[in-house]
């Protein structure tokens, strides 16, 4: 199956696990507060419905354009723009008789959802799956380093020992720790076993934005070959598990990294590629993808395991929901710049987070990364969004009065139009990058 394919499903059925389980949140507390609601529905029944069944008061449907998914409250201003019902009198049934405690709390309820069922999703993946991590003994090459990053004091082959004073456990997270935590220093190990620490510009993430280097710190790997892909190019030229790659076009080649730069430098183009079995060397001719890669990889670094009782998995579960949802946060604030709003991205982003071949563990993670994304936009203060609501509603809390329905409906329209505008313009980023490739 197509790995566009295999991501499209995982996408569809994340969300709607997520927009269920969302509209469920509104839903519960509603009911406990003897709130009528009119539809429940997966996915926007915009004329039509692909399906639907009145159960009780209640309509619960599919709808055809997914996009999200609504309940609709009776005695609410939201997306129906039901103006009718609003002329009417209040009835004791409706949204706008129930005291405003009582709506704070159906408002927030999906966003609570959400929230929480991150965190139970990376628990029970935890405990299923345990978590993964690199030590320092499992990098003895040490990192490949960008050039930024050697104006600070680092070189190609050190290894970090501690950051911010405290050990260092995994050797993959570098590069995320600078971006989106505050990292004042680091102590490495030199190539030349000395030990040093590095103190950290205070805006480092800004910089590593700002220069495009995002990934200023990559393991050293050497370029003996774990995996030769049957059917691509490398595999029909003559390369086989365990090569040793020593040279591209002549160019002498010691890391891996020098050899994918030098691959990808030449697509679509044929390569002289010397390599190393059982002692002899052989010089074979491969050419490139339009991706510029021939179906390698290397033997990488190993990876160690840890297991947790459940009781452990609870605890580190909620600490990983909770940096998960940190560092989400800590990344927004690059939207509101010239660059970050073209890397901005819509349903072709959220599906590339997932892998092209169907993972469970790989499915579930994601899909409590989402779940968590989904309560921290819904909970922005934009007028159409659960936040807007539940702006509207401290508001009359704090005021000891309600902004006025006409006030509500026309916050409603320009919500709703900001958030069209948003996705438009985020779909619209995911067809130029597919275009143009950037």
């Amino acid at each position: 199956m197509s790995p566009i394919i295999v991501k499209a499903l995982q996408l569809l059925l994340s969300l709607s696990i997520l927009i269920v389980l969302h509209e469920l949140g509104h839903f519960i507390p509603a009911k406990l507060f003897k709130t009528r609601v009119e539809k429940f529905y997966l996915f926007f029944d915009v004329k039509y419905s692909l399906f639907k069944k009145k159960i009780g008061e209640t309509v619960y449907g599919i709808g055809w354009l997914p996009l999200g998914g609504y309940v609709k409250i009776a005695g609410m201003i939201d997306e129906s723009m039901d103006k009718e019902q609003m002329a009417g009198p209040p009835q004791p049934w409706e949204f706008r008789s129930k005291p405003a405690w009582q709506r704070l709390i159906i408002m927030l309820g999906g966003v609570t959802v959400n929230i929480v069922l991150g965190f139970l999703i990376y628990m029970v993946i935890i405990f299923t799956w345990g978590t993964s991590y690199v030590t320092i003994e499992d990098v003895p090459d040490g990192y490949e380093v960008a050039e930024l990053f050697e104006g600070y004091g680092f070189q190609d082959g050190d290894r970090i020992l501690k950051v911010n004073g405290e050990d260092f456990k995994d050797a993959r997270d570098i590069n995320m720790y600078l971006f989106l935590r505050e990292v004042k220093n680091i102590t490495i190990l030199s190539a030349d076993g000395n030990t040093k620490t590095i103190d950290i510009p205070e805006n480092i993430g800004q910089t590593m934005f700002e220069e495009g280097v995002m990934k200023p710190f990559g393991i050293r790997t050497k370029t003996v070959l774990d995996t030769v892909v049957v059917d691509r190019p490398a595999y029909a030229a003559g390369l086989r598990n365990g090569d040793k790659i020593s040279s591209v076009n002549g160019k002498n080649i010691t890391w891996w990294h020098e050899f994918k730069k030098e691959v990808s430098a030449n697509k679509d183009k044929e390569i002289d590629i010397t390599y190393l079995r059982n002692g002899s060397e052989n010089t074979i001719t491969v050419k490139t993808d339009e991706e510029g890669t021939i179906g390698v990889l290397p033997v990488f670094y190993k990876i160690n395991r840890e297991e947790y009782s459940f009781g452990q998995s609870i605890s580190k579960g909620f600490d990983y929901s909770y940096w998960k949802l940190h560092d989400y946060i800590a990344q927004f604030k690059y939207v509101f710049t010239k660059k970050g709003a073209t890397q901005i991205g819509g349903f072709a982003a959220i599906g590339n987070l997932f892998p092209p071949v169907w993972d469970w563990a790989a499915f579930w993670s994601t899909t409590a990364f989402i779940s968590i994304i989904l309560a921290f936009m819904n909970i922005l203060p934009i007028p159409a969004l659960d936040g807007g609501h539940v702006m509207f509603l401290l508001y009359e809390i704090i005021a000891g009065r309600k902004p006025n329905d006409k006030f509500m409906e026309y916050a409603q329209l320009v919500g709703f139009v900001i958030l069209i505008a948003l996705l438009l313009f985020a779909n619209g980023n995911d067809i130029y990058r597919a275009i143009f490739g950037n």
